[in-house]
């Protein structure tokens, strides 16, 4: 069983009538996926398989997510709420979770926070690609590494000249800047953004913040 430790036993099922809501979590985006129910049976292969499994109210029968598109979800960690009667299943998904073909089954307005960041990232990956003539990410790549870091460092100095003055619009619009052209410089050094984010988390672990 890959995840041991987890309790099945622990949540409230009587509570739920047997079947508990899983709520599916991007761990890296953290864009909400989809919703989901489980019962004990379900809930174990989960832990057992590491792939998310449902049990399906239609048919009647345990559900492999993805298991006739492929499209499964890896999981990467599973928190119940504080009554026990709810989880939360932060999972890797393979290909879009949605049937309708999209990431979500809430849409793709479904993003905001860490998840524009991951948006942002891939269209900048797409760019890098496809390198279409209009494009000024595609600009900023066919001119180079120089180039690239020349606009960070600019962006850099506008966001601290905006701080010295203290104005609040323009630190938003500067902040942006950089971070954008931050993803940009990643790309072109192939330093993907979760690298970044697991040294911030290797950081925090050792207290040094």
């Amino acid at each position: 069983m890959i995840f041991k430790n987890f309790d099945v036993n622990k949540l409230n099922w009587d509570k739920t009538d047997g079947l508990i809501p899983a709520i599916i979590q991007d761990s890296y985006t953290l864009q909400i996926l989809m919703l989901g129910y489980m019962n004990q049976e379900s809930l174990q292969q989960t832990c057992a398989t590491g792939k998310v499994t449902f049990y399906s109210r239609t048919k009647e029968r345990l559900w492999v997510k993805g298991e006739t598109s492929g499209n499964t979800l890896a999981v990467i960690d599973i928190l119940p709420d504080c009554d026990g009667d709810t989880l939360l299943v932060l999972a890797k998904p393979n290909g879009p979770t949605c049937h309708l073909g999209t990431q979500s089954c809430f849409g793709e307005k479904n993003t905001f926070g860490l998840g524009i960041l991951s948006t942002l990232e891939s269209l900048i990956e797409k760019r890098y690609q496809e390198r279409p003539t209009n494009s000024y990410v595609a600009k900023l790549f066919a001119e180079g590494s120089q180039r690239i870091a020349q606009k960070v460092g600019e962006e850099g100095v506008e966001v601290a000249l905006a701080s010295v003055m203290g104005q609040k619009d323009n630190i938003k619009n500067e902040v942006a800047d950089l971070i954008f052209h931050l993803l940009v410089l990643l790309k072109q050094s192939r330093v993907g953004l979760v690298e970044v984010l697991m040294e911030l988390q290797e950081r925090n672990g050792k207290n040094i913040t």
